[in-house]
């Protein structure tokens, strides 16, 4: 197999122009670069990248932990990451976890390896403490709030926009208020509880268990949701919920049932998908392409830092 001893001879100039050659550098004589690409072009010689990436203390490559990749806010997540990874020559590992543990703990074991020089985790299930034990061995970034002041995050106060959301529906005179989720579990998941916990104190309104509803993802829950508060007997007059996507679902489904939104039943999505805006559906705007390029950039140049992005309510004709 050819090495680059070999390229060097057969061009008659030294290993170091060879290797200048490889990598694109400027300073190289043009008929010693010419004779590099000919001696290249017969023995149809191919760089060892694994070799490469050993000499530069560099893989060039980023992981991203995703638990769905069907999801408009995951895609849109990933696309602000990718773009930023093309910008800057790096390209994408992603692992899809389907919120399982091991194929976190895969994400985390590459990047002990060095197969990848840094790890970007949009969403987990795993514990930070087990985060934290491979800090060590590369930039980690995670998408939530987190206290930790050894990891890198770029998020969104889940607690202070949810609770400006259920403040915003109160004052449009709704008491009984439900909201939706995908998971209970969850850095996100769990600030929204809390500011949902918080507001029915803050204006003493009777505590329904009914009124929250998990397992929403996709625009096919939405049906699910108003089946199960049309089973309530009190059942909510407003919901905040998970995505537009669940959004958009429930408005078809009340559509079909001759269910007014919103005197009925009032809706504020989130994230501010096509979707949203094609359907009129009140929703609360997350930069999600911003996130994603903090997110990358964080990761390549091993900042610790905390960033904070900023939410807003998107009024349209669900409340």
């Amino acid at each position: 197999m050819t090495n680059i001893k070999d390229l060097a001879k057969m061009a008659n100039v030294s290993v170091s122009t060879v290797s200048r050659v490889l990598n694109n550098h400027p300073y190289v004589k043009e008929e010693k670069r010419l004779a590099v690409l000919e001696a290249i072009k017969k023995c149809n010689y191919q760089q060892n990248i694994n070799a490469v990436h050993l000499s530069k203390g560099k893989t060039q490559l980023v992981g991203v932990v995703l638990p769905f990749t069907d999801l408009p806010y995951f895609g849109q997540l990933l696309k602000g990451i990718a773009n930023q990874a093309l910008e800057h020559n790096y390209k994408l590992i992603i692992f899809q976890t389907n919120y399982i543990e091991s194929r976190e703990l895969e994400a985390l074991q590459m990047l002990k390896q060095k197969q990848i020089d840094s790890l970007i985790i949009c969403s987990r299930t795993c514990n930070l403490a087990l985060i934290q034990e491979y800090l060590s061995y590369g930039p980690i970034v995670l998408c939530e709030k987190v206290e930790d002041t050894h990891l890198a995050a770029t998020f969104v106060n889940h607690y202070q926009t949810f609770m400006k959301a259920l403040d915003y529906l109160y004052e449009k005179g709704h008491r009984r208020i439900g909201y939706t989720l995908g998971r209970k579990t969850g850095t996100n998941s769990h600030e929204r509880q809390s500011a949902y916990a918080d507001f029915i104190k803050k204006y003493q309104l009777p505590n329904n268990p009914d009124y929250i509803i998990t397992g929403c993802y996709h625009l096919e829950d939405g049906a699910q949701v108003v089946q199960s508060i049309q089973a309530m007997s009190d059942p909510p007059s407003a919901l905040l919920v998970t995505s537009d996507q669940v959004a958009a679902g429930i408005v078809a489904y009340c559509q079909n049932q001759q269910i007014a939104i919103p005197d009925e039943l009032a809706l504020i999505g989130f994230d501010n998908q096509p979707i949203a805006k094609m359907l009129g559906i009140t929703t609360i705007e997350i930069p999600i392409e911003e996130i994603g390029k903090s997110l990358f950039l964080q990761a390549i140049n091993e900042e610790i830092s905390s960033i904070e992005m900023e939410a807003k309510l998107i009024e349209r004709g669900t409340v």
